[in-house]
């Protein structure tokens, strides 16, 4: 049995303990609802699962009660970072609706887990036994799940609907209701992005005053994908983010260059994308020497960011869009002065 199977077992139980005060503490709280069962907690700032540093296939990453993460980047143990959305405002779901139950499931579940609780939550149990937990009808008992446990961001879904019913045909779709417009969201938080492989001509101890400074890439350097899917009790549904990496950035680190950046746009070869300035029209020249001391040289790649409503990352790519992501890369760059001497 899986670790989040055993968690919502275990909350399952101490719900009954617990519920009327936390229902009351997310009254208080202004509506956001605790995860009093399923929920997992992804570490990282944005709240994603965060994938092992290795290349190849990935499926050891679940979020919510039953979605799973699964992800493809290039091989060779580049270090990867969570994408960083060049949108700053975008946010990916906090709470959504996964399918939970059967109608004798959840009238079992309910029975036992709000045996004896008080107020609000004895109300909320007497309610689904008016209901008769639509023993009889087609459909599915759909139970709130959480992106992350820290209860920090406030969720839609209000206390008197921690589950839903949901019949085959949905008359009125609940908005949060997981989708695969929804599952693409997950997917994208959950997606980490290799730094760029850059490689400087000449080498970063080793840049002179006056000399243009080259750029190129190392390694494999490919598109990088996410699939995040759900498969339960015969709801099925995915979606795969991709993320082509399409343009490169480079900053000097300092007023003294000129130009002060670059931007590159990538290639594809027989190994993955790439670039090579040393015919480019833009090379970042120094023109004063860094002392003692070094500048921060930064790299940035720009990712386009597609998504498809399958595990298919070569499917039609759907709509809405999602926001580009970055990647980047810093290094510390001494800049010398050639001596020369005159006779």
């Amino acid at each position: 049995m899986r670790t989040g199977m055993r968690t919502r077992e275990t909350g399952h139980r101490r719900a009954a303990v617990g519920i009327g005060a936390a229902v009351c503490l997310s009254v208080v709280l202004g509506g956001a609802v605790p995860a009093y069962a399923g929920s997992e907690r992804n570490e990282g700032d944005s709240g994603s699962t965060q994938p092992p540093n290795r290349g190849g296939e990935s499926g050891d990453g679940t979020i919510g009660a039953h979605i799973n993460l699964n992800r493809h980047a290039p091989g060779g143990g580049t270090k990867t970072t969570p994408v960083r959305p060049i949108n700053p405002n975008w946010k990916p779901p906090v709470c959504w609706y996964e399918p939970e139950y059967t109608p004798e499931e959840y009238e079992k579940f309910i029975k036992d887990a709000y045996n004896g609780a008080q107020e609000p939550a004895a109300s909320y149990a007497k309610k689904r036994d008016g209901e008769k937990y639509h023993k009889g009808d087609d459909g599915l008992w759909w139970k709130v799940a959480f992106r992350n446990d820290t209860y920090q961001e406030a969720c839609p879904i209000s206390t008197d609907n921690w589950e839903i019913w949901v019949p085959p045909a949905d008359p009125q779709p609940d908005p949060n209701k997981i989708t695969p417009e929804k599952l693409s969201e997950l997917a994208y938080n959950a997606t980490e992005l290799p730094a760029p492989p850059v490689r400087l001509k000449p080498g970063a101890d080793r840049l002179v005053v006056n000399l243009g400074t080259r750029v190129a890439f190392e390694g494999d350097f490919d598109r990088v994908w996410t699939t995040a899917s759900i498969n339960y009790k015969g709801v099925q549904m995915a979606a795969t983010t991709v993320a082509t990496p399409v343009a490169l950035k480079v900053e000097a680190g300092t007023d003294d260059a000129d130009p002060q950046t670059c931007t590159y746009d990538l290639t594809k070869g027989k190994g993955g994308y790439q670039v090579n300035s040393e015919d480019a029209g833009c090379n970042v020249t120094y023109r004063r020497s860094s002392g003692s001391g070094t500048y921060p040289f930064k790299a940035s790649i720009t990712w386009k960011v597609t998504w498809t409503d399958s595990a298919n990352p070569d499917g039609p790519a759907q709509q809405p869009g999602l926001p580009d992501g970055l990647s980047t890369y810093e290094q510390d760059v001494a800049v010398k002065e050639i001596q020369s001497v005159n006779r």
